[in-house]
């Protein structure tokens, strides 16, 4: 019995179709990365949207879990299904966001599902950042860096206030001397040229 037949025994056909966009991924092609991300973006923003209940926040978060997700894709298992890994991945993210902010969102006992029906278990560790959470803030950091390189040099002073110094939307237009609204324009828009980024994935990773 082959790999493939041995797999559908166990997952479904979709689980299937993203293992094979996975591996067109890792071998470089482009288009496998778009597609995988159009058929996860929605539901991964609205369920990163039910935990943080901020529209630009949960954008932010929904880049940085792509983000992760393709850099570290060479290093998935096929034991479960890849939504399950991506969502799992979100939530972490999410989590240690609100952990900053300490924001008081929703009941730690929530289970978050998977596009294929699994459920997690919502787990709020200690508030202070062990070296282990350090250093990941420190690689989320240098990634955001990586895409801001490649972003027209209207949109970097943005991206660097909002993400690098964690400015407020507010402060930002204090900042810069603008509308909040031109503010929150040109960063949703240069939130769109990440999303293009991450699934140009082969010049960043």
């Amino acid at each position: 019995m082959n790999e493939e037949n041995s797999f559908s025994q166990e997952f479904s056909e979709k689980a299937l179709k993203d293992f094979r966009l996975i591996d067109r991924a890792v071998s470089g092609d482009e288009k496998a990365y778009a597609i995988l991300m159009n058929r996860y973006r929605k539901s991964v923003y609205h369920t990163i949207l039910k935990m943080v209940r901020n529209v630009d926040d949960a954008e932010d978060l929904t880049i940085e879990a792509f983000a992760k997700a393709f850099r570290n894709l060479p290093k998935f298992k096929k034991d479960y299904t890849f939504s399950t890994w991506l969502f799992r991945i979100a939530t972490n993210n999410a989590i240690d966001f609100i952990r900053k902010k300490r924001i008081d969102t929703f009941s730690i006992d929530t289970e978050i599902s998977s596009e294929e029906g699994d459920n997690m278990k919502i787990d709020i560790r200690d508030i202070n950042p062990n070296p282990q959470e350090e250093a990941i803030k420190q690689q989320k950091a240098e990634l955001i860096r990586e895409f801001v390189k490649s972003l027209p040099p209207k949109y970097q002073k943005l991206v660097r206030l909002r993400y690098f110094e964690e400015m407020s939307y507010e402060e930002i237009a204090e900042e810069i001397k603008a509308p909040l609204g031109t503010v929150k324009a040109q960063l949703h828009r240069a939130r769109e040229l990440l999303y293009d980024l991450v699934k140009d994935s082969k010049n960043i990773f």
